[in-house]
């Protein structure tokens, strides 16, 4: 078995959305230490230019490692579009997770066939998404929205408040009324709005979280020998942010349901540092 196999993975977001796909690993592989890290100073990602948001995950991979990670989940869909190939080739003895927009069970699923996306613009101009839509999505009217504001407000922890639903019901309607049955979450922090988005499109819209198949992915990875042996015990989770510590301690108990101790980190000429 390698030295390695009790050592955390690591799991990053531009802010809390990646916490959604925390919550999933947490639930498949309670035993295996986590180290969370959430780049807030720079939240969101959406609207950034790809390359920069490529430098952020690349620093961001190598603080993680040098803090002993195994693995890396890149738990945001904007940094996978636009730096998952870039790691993979830089940190070539590292597995990496990343996020693909859930296009195919979208598409394999849908009887109307018209689905519904929603995700960041970084996400939407990415090479990726535009190769999943042509190889799963033939066929199928894909209908798309950026969601302007959305990952703000779940960073404030507004998971409910009149202008979140502001924002959902203007993404929506339109989908609704061009006919979708299916709804992808293409961005990590819109599983913490699933009930709003439930209430807006009804019981026969299906909505799919890929945080689970995500979750599946880490562990198959993990289980050829990196997966810690006490399953039974629940580890902790240290936690990171470039933001306010502060306020991200807030938000756990809302959007994970346990508390945790956030370890504030600092930009320093493009590096991070303690």
């Amino acid at each position: 078995m390698p030295d390695n196999y009790n050592n955390p993975i690591g799991v990053f977001d531009s802010g809390v959305g990646g916490l959604s796909v925390l919550r999933a690993i947490r639930a498949q592989i309670p035993q295996q230490p986590v180290l969370y890290l959430a780049d807030q100073v720079h939240v969101p990602y959406g609207p950034r230019p790809l390359t920069e948001v490529q430098a952020f995950s690349e620093q961001i991979t190598r603080f993680l490692l040098a803090n002993g990670a195994k693995l890396i989940v890149v738990a945001c869909n904007t940094a996978s579009a636009a730096a998952l190939t870039h790691l993979r080739k830089t940190f070539q003895s590292v597995s990496f997770v990343g996020m693909e927009p859930a296009i195919k069970p979208a598409a394999e699923q849908t009887r109307s066939g018209v689905v519904g996306v929603l995700a960041t613009p970084a996400t939407f101009q990415g090479a990726l998404y535009a190769s999943v839509v042509e190889r799963f999505a033939q066929g199928v009217t894909v209908l798309q929205d950026a969601c302007p504001g959305l990952v703000g407000q779940i960073e404030k922890g507004e998971l409910d408040s009149i202008e979140t639903e502001s924002i959902l019901r203007a993404a929506l309607a339109p989908m609704l009324a061009k006919g979708i049955d299916t709804v992808v979450l293409g961005c990590t922090h819109y599983p913490f709005v699933i009930p709003l988005i439930k209430l807006i499109v009804g019981e026969y819209v299906r909505v799919i979280d890929p945080a689970p198949a995500v979750a599946r992915q880490t562990r198959r990875l993990l289980e050829p020998g990196l997966m810690p042996e006490s399953v039974n015990e629940v580890t902790d989770i240290v936690y990171y942010s470039t933001g306010s510590a502060a306020a991200m301690q807030g938000l756990l108990q809302k959007l994970m349901g346990e508390t945790g101790m956030v370890k504030e980190l600092h930009w320093n000429n493009g590096q991070l540092a303690k």
